[in-house]
């Protein structure tokens, strides 16, 4: 009807859902290491659940259910680990402190070892009964099958390891969390007003057309920067420590932007999904975390 009242526009929609979505995932992580482990294993989870959309898509079908479950195992098993481990840990002697945490660290490690070997057998044994079963209505059985444990290994694995980072300090820190976010939401906020200002040469026309050097520059300023100042709110974390998080993120997290660009595209989709009104799915907010997080554990563990 001509007196239909408009809908809102695609800025005020991403404006209302990014500020309840800011929101929830503040309250949840700072409300305790149960919310935070509850909350971002229904990310990781809705994550998955859209990139086995995008292989569908591409006209292979995994076996989403069970790869949705196997990760839900493996997130629920890391963090209990963690959950149960750290509260334990003695902190009155430093000495025996350090020897706790590298040996609580070790198990944490083993368990997630454990946990991914697991499933991935598991996923395994089942996606090949299915395709045994389904034979020869689903084509390609062996790529639906390696579909299904790379969605684990892409997205499962490196959320997974963001219980690392919120334990890093020996004993669950949300502002470890946080301070990850804001430096890749500082890469990519630099990045998108030194592009627009600056931007001539382009990054990866071929994966995406928006993206250029300049405005990768940008991003790795401001992201360096942002790493500079958390100090006044991370004194325990050392610069130099801060300012590798920074370059680490400025590096990594642009290619895991470019890796979940190619997915789409070579997939012909234009977002991962409609979870976020006016900002796509959780794979388009979250996907910079799958080539930083892997980065990252691999570092603290080195300096530990």
């Amino acid at each position: 009807p001509d007196d239909a009242k408009p809908g809102p526009s695609n800025l005020r929609l991403r404006v209302i859902w990014g500020a309840l979505a800011a929101a929830l995932l503040f309250g949840c992580t700072f409300g305790g290491p149960i919310s935070f482990g509850l909350f971002f294993a229904a990310v990781q989870a809705v994550m998955l659940k859209e990139f086995y959309r995008i292989m569908r898509a591409s006209g292979y079908k995994p076996a989403a259910a069970m790869g949705i479950i196997g990760s839900l195992l493996i997130f629920g098993a890391t963090a209990s680990g963690f959950h149960y481990f750290y509260p334990h840990i003695s902190h009155d002697n430093p000495l025996v402190s350090s020897i706790t945490n590298a040996n609580t660290n070790q198990q944490n490690w083993s368990l997630l070892a454990l946990s991914v070997t697991i499933v991935i057998m598991l996923l395994t044994l089942v996606s090949i009964v299915r395709e045994i079963i389904a034979w020869p209505r689903f084509k390609q059985p062996f790529v639906n099958i390696a579909s299904a444990i790379c969605g684990l290994v892409y997205i499962s694995v490196p959320m997974t390891l963001l219980i690392f980072i919120a334990y890093g300090s020996g004993h669950y820190d949300p502002r470890r969390v946080f301070f990850l976010i804001f430096l890749v939401w500082a890469a990519d906020t630099g990045a998108y007003f030194a592009g627009k200002n600056f931007g001539k040469h382009k990054l990866a026309p071929s994966i995406s057309p928006g993206k250029t050097w300049e405005g990768w520059a940008g991003g790795a300023a401001l992201t360096l920067v942002v790493g500079w100042v958390a100090g006044y709110f991370l004194p325990d974390i050392p610069l130099g420590h801060r300012l590798v998080a920074a370059g680490v993120v400025a590096v990594f997290g642009p290619l895991g932007d470019l890796a979940e660009s190619m997915l789409k595209r070579s997939a012909g989709v234009k977002d991962s999904g409609t979870f976020l009104p006016g900002h796509g799915g959780l794979l388009d907010r979250f996907d910079a975390f799958l080539l930083v997080l892997p980065v990252l554990a691999l570092l603290q563990v080195l300096v530990e």
